[in-house]
């Protein structure tokens, strides 16, 4: 299957995509570039804005990497390559994959398990649960923004809207389910309470969550806004190192 799944048809068409959507951005980003100079904006800034906004992509890009490299054992290098280049979000992909690879039989997400039809049903629900903030973009995002630009309230105690409390909760709900997966597969181990299972994924969990939670410190408390950009990659590179030495 690992063949068919890293095929040159698929890597064609995934190629043609990502061409397709690093011309787009290409485009956009020398029109940018002449519109700034057209406002007579200094050349010098601009280009230091090019130089920085390169160099604070390259580290948070290594976490998309690690992504593909994980994904790619079971659904090959294309498909994995394609979703995390163009819409794709690292904790979103990964997630969706091992859902549906559950749900389609199989006992888990590797090429060993993997079939055409299983393939077919893994990357259909990962492009279809993604397209919708797209959709729902084209046809609210106006409205939205004019309800963004309308009068605000000036009180600096505002409570969050519903948006953002239903994304955190949402978060610390899947959190908790992997977190709590990790625990019992532990505790279980061959029979109850028997405190033989494995300890890496808690040992991995606990660790990332400390780094991340270093690199929250420093950028919230010490104002070091950029570490948020490398604050993903830092974490995954300190947890598999953790699995690595435990």
């Amino acid at each position: 299957m690992q063949a068919e799944l890293n095929s040159p048809v698929l890597y064609a068409i995934c190629g043609g995509i990502i061409l397709f959507v690093a011309a787009v951005s290409l485009v956009f980003m020398i029109r940018a570039y002449r519109a700034g100079i057209k406002a007579c904006m200094d050349k010098s800034m601009l280009k230091r804005t090019v130089t920085s906004s390169v160099t604070f992509t390259i580290l948070p890009s290594i976490g998309i990497l690690l992504g593909v490299i994980a994904l790619s054992g079971s659904l090959g290098i294309p498909w994995p390559w394609l979703r995390l280049s163009v819409i794709g979000a690292l904790h979103y992909e990964t997630q969706v994959a091992q859902a549906a690879a559950e749900q389609v039989g199989l006992k888990s997400l590797s090429a060993a398990e993997m079939t055409p039809s299983a393939f077919a049903t893994i990357a259909l629900l990962m492009s279809v649960c993604m397209i919708w903030g797209m959709v729902l973009s084209f046809f609210f995002n106006k409205s939205y923004l004019k309800k963004l630009s309308g009068k605000k309230n000036d009180d600096k105690k505002k409570k969050p809207g519903f948006g953002d409390s239903a994304m955190v909760a949402m978060f610390v709900g899947l959190v908790s389910a992997y977190i709590g997966s990790y625990v019992g597969r532990f505790v279980s181990g061959e029979g109850l309470f028997t405190f033989k299972g494995d300890l890496t994924p808690i040992i991995v969990a606990v660790v990332s969550a400390l780094v991340m939670a270093v690199f929250t410190y420093f950028a919230e408390k010490k104002h070091k806004v950029w570490l948020e950009s490398f604050s993903i990659a830092g974490s995954m590179l300190v947890g598999m190192l953790a699995a690595i030495i435990f």
